[in-house]
């Protein structure tokens, strides 16, 4: 299906201003008022629930290997795990699995 600029244009602005909706009814008119202690416990775990979902295809399925498994990535993803779950820092954890995943790929090619 084939698109004209004018249809392409269109899209991109209702979902730019469908965006700024969802986030202003959020952020803009409940922003300044206590919420209850349920939301900000759910809220607690989004993070934890969006990252491995932009992850895990990145790891399973990396482009850069046309879709095959690598085990440079998934050595990365395995210490990247553990150093997060030992240390309890992000930062720490994405080190350890940057350094891994480069290390590995130098030393395999």
């Amino acid at each position: 299906m084939s698109y004209s600029d004018s249809q392409i244009w269109t899209i991109i602005i209702v979902l730019g201003i469908g965006t700024f909706l969802i986030r202003f009814s959020f952020l803009g008119l409940i922003g300044d008022r206590k919420m209850p202690d349920w939301v900000l416990r759910h809220l607690r775990y989004t993070p934890v629930a969006i990252l491995p979902g932009l992850v895990a295809p990145l790891v399973l399925w990396p482009q850069a290997t046309d879709g095959n498994p690598d085990p440079a990535r998934l050595a990365a993803a395995c210490a990247t795990i553990i150093v997060g779950y030992v240390t309890k820092g992000v930062v720490r954890a994405m080190l350890a699995g940057a350094v891994t995943l480069y290390a590995l790929q130098y030393l395999l090619g």
